[in-house]
């Protein structure tokens, strides 16, 4: 220390620890060793991360009760940490440490939960249903009237899969914003044809899944956004967030479908929207590719 000059004073943070419920699809990285992160976006209600890895693209949301539950989420009751886009975090160990907050999981929840058996005739009746809403509805999709989207309807109706890839493979990344509206109208369409393709027995439409999946999935962290691209990875596993599954529900008859849809086409500018394009195709394929109808989306 040079003469005169005054002794550093080390800074002391006080870190608050919490717990949440968190996705299953975070239980291997929240239980392997410990890893770097950094925030990719800070918002008043949820925090997301990117955890250094050379796996599939690991992104984390930390979000508050009343956000959406997205299927890579920890759900808290904690104050949102004050951060900003490209501070440090790490992740493993058991714990999500974030600013001064320190997370651990109390409880976990499914982001796939199975819908159960499901009649084609109900699918039926839900998909004139479910078009009405959606176009009466004054939130409008991202990408409407897109030809890559038409040609992805169409593909998945016939069981088409060269025309159904070719159609994935423009709509990755497409659009502004964090999920690209292409993005969302995937996710939604692979959720819908694996839980509603599995739940009646349509075998075609759970084999165009796994091939979409893959498509879709495949270097994708250099074709979209590391938020959007982990979602896709989540919808080809068939995870999908509340808003999401409810509509499902909906579709399958457990509930009520009107105030589900309602409750996702709010999401977003037009990622509600976009979500339930893709879970239209996906409605339609399932009951054409079982022979149950001639719907279109």
């Amino acid at each position: 220390m040079t003469v005169g000059t005054r002794p550093r004073t080390q800074r002391v943070y006080t870190r608050t620890h919490g717990t949440g419920a968190a996705s299953t699809t975070l239980r291997r990285v929240l239980e392997a060793p410990r890893r770097p992160a950094r925030v990719l976006a800070a918002f008043p209600a949820g925090v997301y991360l990117e955890v250094r890895t050379e796996m599939e693209p690991q992104v984390i949301a930390v979000v508050r009760g009343d956000a959406t539950r997205l299927p890579n989420a920890m759900v808290v009751t904690d104050p949102m940490p004050r951060v900003a886009v490209g501070d440090e975090a790490s992740v493993g160990d058991g714990s999500i440490d974030v600013g001064r907050l320190s997370l651990r999981a109390h409880r976990w929840w499914n982001p796939a939960p199975p819908l159960g058996a499901v009649d084609t005739a109900r699918l039926v009746r839900s998909l004139p249903a479910m078009t009405e809403l959606c176009e009466r509805s004054p939130r409008r999709p991202g990408l409407e009237g897109n030809g890559a989207a038409g040609l992805l309807a169409e593909g998945c109706a016939e069981g088409s899969l060269l025309k159904s890839v070719m159609a994935a493979e423009q709509l990755v990344g497409l659009g502004p914003g964090l999920t690209p509206s292409g993005d969302d109208v995937l996710a939604g369409l692979l959720v819908a044809l694996r839980h509603l393709g599995g739940a009646s027995g349509a075998g075609r439409a759970v084999w165009l899944a796994d091939w979409l999946a893959a498509a879709v999935t495949f270097d994708v962290r250099g074709r979209t956004t590391p938020i959007s691209a982990a979602l896709l990875h989540c919808a080809a596993r068939g995870e999908a967030s509340g808003e999401v599954l409810a509509v499902l529900r909906g579709l399958a008859g457990r509930h009520s479908l009107e105030p589900a849809l309602h409750r996702l086409l709010q999401l977003g500018h037009t990622s509600g929207a976009d979500l339930a394009w893709g879970l239209r195709i996906g409605l339609s394929a399932v009951i054409d590719l079982e022979g149950g109808g001639n719907g279109e989306c």
